[in-house]
Formats: C-alpha cells, structure tokens, sequence
C-alpha cells in the first residue's frame, strides 16, 4: 500500500480535510463548519477531532504521521505563525503549526491556501506540465499563487502571490488590506455586488433594497442580458486583464489560472480580460501564455498542501 498523508483546507465557512495517496487520489474526506469563536484552540480541536476521523479510515491501517494545512492568512512560515488571517481575526498572530503538532502528535506543515491551489493545479490541475504559472482565485477576496521553475514564490516575508491586493485605481474603493483600489475592489464576488449597484445607480435604476444581491444573480442577470450586469462583468474583466498584463510583463508564465468560486462567469468576463492582456503586454508573451479555468475546483488546496506533504516525507526517506 501506498504512503499516505492528511490534508486540511481551512476556510472562513467550512474545514475540510482529506487523506491523499502518493498518486493525488482522495482516499477519504471529512468536513465540518469552522468555529467562530474568539479562541483559536476551537479551531485546533476541530482540525484534531477531523485528523482522527480520518486516521481510522487510513487504508494502510497505519497511523498518519504529517498534514499539510492550507490556510487564508499571511503567514510567518519559518515561526509558523499566522500573521493576519482576514476572515478568521481570531487567528492573528497565533503559533499555529506548534499549536496543531501539539494537538496532533505528528508533523505539519502550513501554506497560504491561493498558494496551496497553484501548487495543486501545477500538480494534477490545469497548469500541469507548465514550467511557470500564476494562479488567480476569485471569491469572496481575490488571492493568488505564483509558480516559477515549478516552485511556489513566497518571498522572505511570505507575502509574495498577493495579486488580490495590486492597485488598478489610485484613487478607487478602500481595501480591507489598508490601502485602495486594489484588484479585490473590482474582481471578487463581494466586487462584484457592489459594483452593479453602482453601475444602476449611474442608469438610473433603482434596486430592490429588501433583497440584496448575490454575485451569482448578477451573473444570472448578465446571461440574461441586463445590461448593468454585462458591464459590471466587462469592468471586471477589464481590471482583471489590466492586472495580469502587469504580470505577464513581468513573470512570462506559461499559464494563467482562474480559480474561485467566480471562475464560473468565465464567459462573461473572459473576452474583455484576454482583450486587455492582449493590448497592454508585451507581444510574445501575451501570444505564449494560456489563459484556462482551474480543474481542481475545491480540491486544489488540499491536493497543493498534500503535494507539499508526500515531498517533505521523501525528503526524510
């Protein structure tokens, strides 16, 4: 029987966990909500109670002895601390890989989730066999992962790959980062909602303030034709292809990645953004890269961190 690792994806709403086989098959998953007190502990147990669910269901029937925990914060890796985690505040500045080791009994190793998902697509997804990719999430934020010589970037400070927070408006909407007019602002699903509503505002229609949108009715609303959803989904694309253009300069990949659970109105917004990054970058590079949809949905950040997981192993054999 193969090696077999745990592999943990740490979200704002659910933490989902899997047992992964050397070959990237899921042997076993387990989920539940992720808690939302203000004790980072809960979040530990929770991981803890997940891990040895599935350690009973380890087809090696022995006990597995490494995680890889993909996790929506800035991260200290070296310390193995969590510096800022936007979404779970109840996480800043906590020693998380000691903490879970501790809880845990075995060795873990930890990752930002938008980097987690590009090592993921590198390995079983989408950029496959591509030497360098840069992969975009859309959701509720917009995050990023980077991949050169088939490496992940982090940078000294693990910050590197934070695409969501590049600037297209000097002068735009107030970011959650600090700063303004980033990426996130006018590319997330969160973006999204709000821009549409000012897109109507300027037409002058008025929305029905008892029913907030969601960002998957505005995309309903665009396959329909409304046209201050098609030009919220066309300024989308735009900015998105402002700012990969930026990056195709800069990086020459081989592939970019759209990931996220806004990758799914890829066909409203995907002519405007080639349309940019064919007009701003650089004429071979922008021929070269291919612009494709993530294939690992989900499952990207799991698979990366356990990607991670099943190579420190090798490294120990």
């Amino acid at each position: 029987m193969g090696i077999e690792v745990l592999a943990v994806d740490l979200g704002g709403t659910n933490l989902r966990m899997a047992v992964v086989a050397e070959n990237g098959h899921i042997e076993h998953r387990e989920r539940c909500s992720t808690p939302h007190v203000n004790d980072p502990q809960a979040i530990v147990d929770a991981i803890a109670g997940l891990a040895e669910l599935c350690h009973k269901r380890s087809s090696t029937g022995e006990r597995i002895t490494i995680l890889g925990a993909a996790v929506p914060a800035i991260l200290s890796l070296g310390e193995g601390k969590i510096d800022r985690a936007p979404n779970l505040p109840m996480l800043d500045g906590v020693p998380f890989k000691p903490l879970l080791e501790k809880a845990l009994g075995i060795d873990v190793i930890l990752e930002n989730d938008a980097t987690a998902a590009a090592i993921g697509e590198h390995w079983l997804g989408a950029s496959r066999g591509c030497e360098s990719s840069i992969c975009v999430t859309l959701g509720t934020g917009v995050g990023g992962g980077i991949m050169l010589g088939g490496q992940p970037v982090r940078g000294p400070d693990g910050t590197a790959g934070e695409i969501g927070h590049i600037c297209v408006e000097p002068n735009g909407h107030p970011c959650g980062c600090g700063s303004w007019g980033c990426i996130e602002q006018y590319a997330s699903a969160t973006a999204v909602v709000r821009m549409v509503g000012e897109i109507m505002a300027e037409q002058g229609t008025v929305a029905d303030a008892t029913k907030p949108l969601t960002a998957k009715e505005v995309y309903a609303a665009a396959k329909q034709g409304n046209r201050a959803a098609v030009e919220t989904f066309r300024q989308m694309g735009s900015y998105l292809g402002l700012t990969l253009a930026g990056l195709v300069n800069a990086l020459n990949p081989d592939a970019v990645v759209i990931a996220g659970g806004m990758s799914a109105a890829w066909d409203m917004f995907f002519e405007e953004m080639r349309e940019q990054i064919t007009k701003r970058a650089f004429r071979v590079p922008a021929l070269r890269v291919k612009l494709v949809r993530a294939e690992l949905g989900d499952d990207a950040g799991i698979l990366g961190v356990a990607s991670l997981a099943h190579a420190r192993l090798k490294q120990g054999i």
